[in-house]
């Protein structure tokens, strides 16, 4: 069955660009400034382009540009703000919200009620499962996956303006129900276990566990063995579906790749 909609109630502001064979569900509006690349769904009931909080009191207000690359499927009742950058091939789930200066590279997947706040670095193939929040200028890796309802905090000493972004780096793995506190910083290659509440900086490689959270030791050291009898990580060498490496290996693709 091929997918269709109504073209009803679409409202479409000044300067937005359209590529080719871009689908457009009902009752979505997208403001000025907005480029949606080739080949992408949006699906009913989203908002593109949603202005920043000047816009209800500036008469000069200029909509800043909002980008979603090629090959994408935004699902229902998502509003992007005005200002973000989003690459190729972005999937989102249902009622995500995503503040505006975000930017965010190719093939990311973000889960249904996530929330982020703005200002924040994301890298290529990350993955935000549901009921995810990213506190503004959070910076996070290549091929991160953060599960659902993780934090990562951004105030020290709330209420303030002093905003202290999460670090994570390539490769690491956030379980679920996990706090990262303000100004945390997590290696490449860590693992973040389930019901953690991490704060202060972790070296790569690392197995965080706990509340407060402590490095356990070294991740490829630890007995975290899969259903084949291998020690699990690194996990690229023993996962590969959605990712570039898949039917190469790992280490093939390390070679091509650098």
């Amino acid at each position: 069955m091929i997918m269709k909609f109504n073209r009803k109630n679409i409202i479409i502001g000044k300067n937005v660009k359209i590529g080719k064979n871009v689908k457009i569900g009902d009752n979505t509006t997208i403001y000025d400034n907005v480029n949606i690349g080739d080949n992408t769904i949006i699906c009913n009931n989203c908002i593109l382009g949603e202005p920043l909080n000047n816009y209800y009191t500036d008469s000069n207000y200029i909509n800043p540009v909002l980008t979603i690359g090629a090959n994408s499927l935004i699902r229902s009742h998502n509003i992007f703000y005005a200002g973000s950058t989003f690459g190729n091939n972005l999937q989102t789930g249902h009622n995500v919200t995503i503040r505006e200066y975000t930017q965010c590279g190719n093939n990311c997947l973000i889960g249904t009620h996530s929330d982020i706040q703005g200002y924040c670095q994301i890298g290529n193939y990350v993955r935000l499962h549901s009921y995810v929040i990213i506190g503004q200028k959070s910076k996070i890796g290549n091929f991160v996956f953060i599960y659902p309802f993780v934090v990562l905090t951004n105030d020290p000493t709330p209420p303030s303006d002093d905003l202290q972004g999460v670090t994570i780096g390539n490769f690491t793995q956030v379980a679920a129900s996990t706090v990262l506190l303000p100004g945390s910083v997590i290696g490449e290659n860590c693992l973040v276990s389930a019901n953690s509440t991490v704060g202060g900086n972790f070296p790569n490689d690392s197995f965080i566990s706990g509340s407060p959270a402590k490095e356990v030791g070294k991740l490829s050291k630890m007995p975290f063995f899969n259903s084949k009898g291998k020690r699990h990580y690194p996990w690229q060498k023993n996962f590969e579906k959605g990712m570039p490496w898949q039917g190469m290996g790992f280490e093939e693709w390390l070679k091509k790749a650098f």
